[in-house]
């Protein structure tokens, strides 16, 4: 699925070189290619600057106009597209984006009789909003009985019934009708729901509104565990000291078409670009700002696009009040990070490791980052801390936080408690194949276990046949147990996927000078230091030691470094 506005934009050169005026034919050409690259780019920001400067010479451009009105409602900024999407609509000119930012405005407006005509005119936003869209409209206007037979009637249409009773229960919630409400979300009227987390909220507000706080803990427990995360572990402990929650899911017909733009945008999150989806997830802020979901999808799927500035932007706005400041503000890291600010993200999340030192995946965050930026001890602080809280709370920790200290103190030249971190991520996912490849490698390095570190490896590569790092390590394993031609062979195949890395090319040209082939092994090796920054020097390739090996040979360095010679295993004769 894509929008129109994108798809049509291919048309747009020939129209914007057709103008009368040859200067001003230049300047429309001019500006909508910069909009139409910086769509490409998706800097909105640009892209809706140079549209509407395109329109100032070409006001009546419908391309231009859709282009404008697609952008600004992807930056957010909704009033400004209301404008040109008026005209567009009064030219009669056919936009899905203008038609769903109108109809925003008008729900925003309450002016629901003008939804219903939209809506029965066919220049609503789509088949699969539209129905659900207009069953909220006509409760806006006053008649629930024809709103529930609109729910009804698209709950019978094929793989449409969970998304529309769960709208049917928020609509007879949002009327104080609690009663009808549980019955749907507990399966009991219109048979069993797909039970999503918004949905499960939903309905512990309405058993608390009907004073049914034990029933609302046993949904709760059973549906996030005992240990659940700040917020339901708020809502539980309300509960449990007789607090009746507040309605604060969908009070009016406003939010509750806010809702189905957010419940649309999430179920295709699977399947569709993320620059489709932040139209929804616009369309849901704006018409229901307090929503923190839909603040949150906006700034991921900003951080997916590669538009960070804007999606640190949309995680500012969840206030330190919400029960998801700490996701916004890992969001936020994490869009520093993207953008090259690592220094910026982990002052951030320092903080937040302050305001939230309960929480084991705040500790764990700040662990991921000071291992990007190198300062490992740093990093396994924090998984300590991580580590602490998530055994007390669960008894099992995530294994990938285990196998992210061990990694830490790996690169510290702290073997003892990195392997044994490393073996307790394999107890915990004994099949996962970068634990296995880690550990496999590092017991090469180590020259310890070669044989159980070549079966770790070769179980990886099995799982992952296409990874290039782990194709190396299993050449690298048959190497180190002196299986030179096997290791030619495979890491051959690992330059082959991992053609840039100059770790595969040094590994390779070891390999080759093992076997004779000297003058391909110096090939390799040159290639390996032709990939090496050493701006940014790594631990697991030297370029001095490669310089050497190209001047004097891979037997003369290992003589140097007091090291075993190479020598053929007894299967290779």
């Amino acid at each position: 699925m894509t929008l129109r506005f994108l798809t049509i934009l291919a048309f747009v050169a020939p129209t914007a070189l057709a103008l009368p005026a040859p200067v001003q034919a230049q300047e429309a050409a001019g500006a909508y290619l910069a909009t139409r690259q910086a769509r490409y780019d998706s800097d909105y920001a640009a892209a809706a600057k140079y549209a509407l400067e395109a329109l100032k010479s070409d006001a009546d451009n419908p391309l231009l106009m859709e282009s404008a009105v697609g952008a600004l409602l992807a930056t957010g900024d909704v009033a400004r597209a209301i404008p040109i999407a008026k005209r567009m609509d009064d030219a009669d000119i056919r936009s899905q984006v203008a038609q769903m930012v109108l109809l925003g405005d008008e729900v925003a407006r309450g002016d629901y009789d003008a939804v219903q005509a939209r809506i029965d005119a066919e220049h609503g936003v789509g088949p699969l909003a539209d129905g659900l869209i207009g069953a909220w409209a006509t409760l806006g206007q006053g008649d629930m009985a024809a709103a529930l037979k609109e729910f009804d009637t698209i709950a019978a249409e094929p793989g449409l019934r969970g998304l529309a009773i769960y709208h049917k229960a928020l609509a007879l919630a949002s009327v104080g009708d609690f009663e009808s409400a549980d019955k749907i979300y507990s399966g009991d009227s219109d048979g069993p729901m797909q039970t999503t987390r918004r949905s499960t909220l939903a309905w512990v507000e309405v058993l608390s509104q009907l004073e049914r706080s034990e029933d609302a803990i046993k949904v709760l427990d059973d549906t996030f565990g005992t240990d659940p995360d700040p917020q339901i572990a708020d809502l539980r402990a309300r509960l449990a000291a007789g607090e009746t929650l507040d309605m604060g899911r969908i009070e009016t017909p406003a939010q509750g078409i806010g809702e189905v733009f957010l419940s649309l945008g999430m179920a295709l999150l699977q399947d569709t670009s993320p620059d489709y989806i932040l139209l929804y997830s616009r369309m849901a802020e704006y018409l229901d700002e307090t929503d923190v979901d839909a603040i949150i999808l906006t700034g991921e799927l900003l951080e997916q696009l590669g538009r960070y500035e804007l999606a640190t932007q949309a995680f500012a706005r969840v206030p330190e009040s919400s029960h998801a400041y700490y996701t916004a503000v890992l969001g936020r890291a994490e869009a520093l990070r993207s953008s090259g600010d690592l220094e910026g993200a982990i002052a951030l999340v320092a903080e937040l490791r302050e305001t939230h030192p309960d929480l084991g995946l705040v500790h764990a965050s700040a662990g991921d980052l000071y291992r990007q930026n190198n300062d490992f001890a740093k990093a396994v602080d924090a998984y300590d801390a991580a580590l602490e809280i998530f055994e007390a709370q669960e008894g099992d920790a995530p294994w990938v936080i285990y196998y992210s200290r061990a990694i830490s103190h790996e690169r510290q030249g702290n073997w003892p408690p990195a392997e044994a971190d490393f073996r307790r991520a394999l107890e915990l996912n004994p099949d996962e194949p970068m634990v296995l490849n880690y550990l496999g490698y590092s017991l090469v390095e180590q020259r310890e276990k070669l044989d159980e570190a070549l079966d770790m490896i070769e179980r990886a590569v099995a799982a992952e046949p296409n990874s290039g790092a782990i194709v190396d390590s299993l050449g690298w394993a048959q190497f180190r147990l002196g299986r030179y031609q096997e290791a030619v062979v495979t890491l051959e195949r690992a330059a082959e996927l991992y053609a840039v890395d100059p770790v595969v090319n040094d590994h390779l040209g070891d390999a080759m000078w093992a076997v004779g082939r000297t003058t391909e092994a110096r090939f390799q090796w040159r290639r390996a230091l032709s990939l090496i920054n050493e701006d940014t020097p790594s631990q697991d390739v030297d370029p001095e030691r490669i310089r050497r090996k190209l001047e004097v040979g891979l037997d003369t360095v290992l003589e140097q470094e007091g090291a075993a010679p190479l020598k053929v295993s007894g299967n290779e004769g």
